[in-house]
């Protein structure tokens, strides 16, 4: 609860729930958003697979959306296009911990009369034109998996905007029974109401959260300094011509989740990555697009569906980030990455 609370406070949130996983908070969105087999939702393929799974697991057809060039976000002018009768969410990723174009998304969703479930796993403390991801959309949810800013190992959090919808989601957090409002005082003994599973997080790693979210600004501002040195020492090969790094709009506030450079195209991707594993550098690609993995093609989905999706997934590197990451090591990483193009 004390989490919670402090999230809450922290984000201007209505109500948040932590839960054992960010998946599980995606599957416990798409039962509140009643997904079924006549849904159909509209996400990237260049994301995580329980943003897809969650969906389909409920029998959803997944409507895949390419990314845009500079923010690796959902393209939100191609939404529109792929609507039917049957679109029931839009499930916007928030790439990287930068926002996805949240004024338009929603202007969309409020047109159709669609859901918006935002995927902030990367975007915890993150904002949109001062508002936290997350807090947009009719429901969005969080990450505190051991690769994110704010960590318990394994950990999620749901964060419910639409009023209308919290009883429901603590009786499927809390196994399809109405044991929150008897723990609150509002009934003598609770029963099983609806459907559910075991979605709560242990009190173990919920108590190693709050520390972590007790320390959120000092966190932030570590990675602010991490992830500024790399951009002031891999600028001069942007303008070579050599790669390209992370691009945040003006109207965004990342959260410094991580830091990528985007190379010519996969095979200077492999080599680079070789270059820096022998040397004992520990950067590595980020998503295979979902639409070209098996699943994706057994519903249809094909390589050459989207282009931008698959060029950032050929030319992509993720470089080392992590709180303890000191300065002299950020100068090796980069030292070698400026070797390996000046051969």
């Amino acid at each position: 609860m004390r989490c919670q609370s402090l999230m809450e406070q922290r984000f201007s949130a209505s109500k948040i729930l932590l839960t054992n996983s960010c998946t599980s908070a995606l599957e416990i969105s798409a039962f509140l958003c009643d997904i079924d087999n006549e849904s159909e939702v509209i996400l990237p393929s260049y994301t995580f697979v329980s943003t897809a799974n969650a969906f389909l697991m409920r029998g959803a057809k997944l409507r895949f959306v390419d990314i845009r060039e500079d923010t690796l976000n959902m393209d939100e002018r191609l939404i529109e296009p792929l609507l039917t009768p049957a679109s029931k969410a839009i499930v916007p990723v928030h790439y990287a911990g930068i926002s996805c174009n949240m004024d338009e998304i929603e202007r969309i969703a409020k047109k159709n009369q669609l859901h918006i479930i935002e995927d902030a796993a990367q975007g915890v403390n993150a904002q949109y034109k001062s508002r936290f991801l997350g807090t947009m959309g009719s429901l969005g949810t969080f990450s505190f998996h051991e690769t994110k800013n704010f960590i318990c190992g394994e950990g999620g959090a749901l964060i419910i905007n639409d009023k209308t919808l919290i009883e429901k989601a603590e009786i499927i957090r809390e196994k399809g029974t109405n044991r929150s409002q008897f723990f609150r005082g509002e009934i003598d003994k609770y029963t099983w109401v609806d459907v559910g599973s075991s979605y709560l997080p242990s009190d173990i790693l919920a108590a190693f959260l709050y520390a972590q979210l007790e320390n959120i600004d000092r966190i932030t501002a570590r990675r602010r300094h991490i992830y500024t040195q790399y951009l002031e020492l891999l600028t001069p090969l942007t303008e070579r011509g050599i790669l390209r790094l992370p691009y945040v709009p003006d109207e965004c506030t990342t959260n410094y989740h991580m830091f990528y450079i985007l190379v010519k195209n996969e095979g200077v991707q492999k080599s680079l990555l070789q270059h820096l594993k022998d040397r004992g550098i520990h950067a590595v690609f980020h998503y295979v697009p979902l639409h070209t993995s098996p699943i994706g093609q057994s519903l249809g989905y094909r390589a050459g569906m989207l282009p931008v999706t698959e060029r950032v997934s050929a030319s992509l590197i993720r470089l080392p980030f992590y709180y303890e990451l000191d300065d002299k090591t950020i100068l090796r990483i980069t030292s070698e990455i400026k070797t390996f193009f000046s051969t």
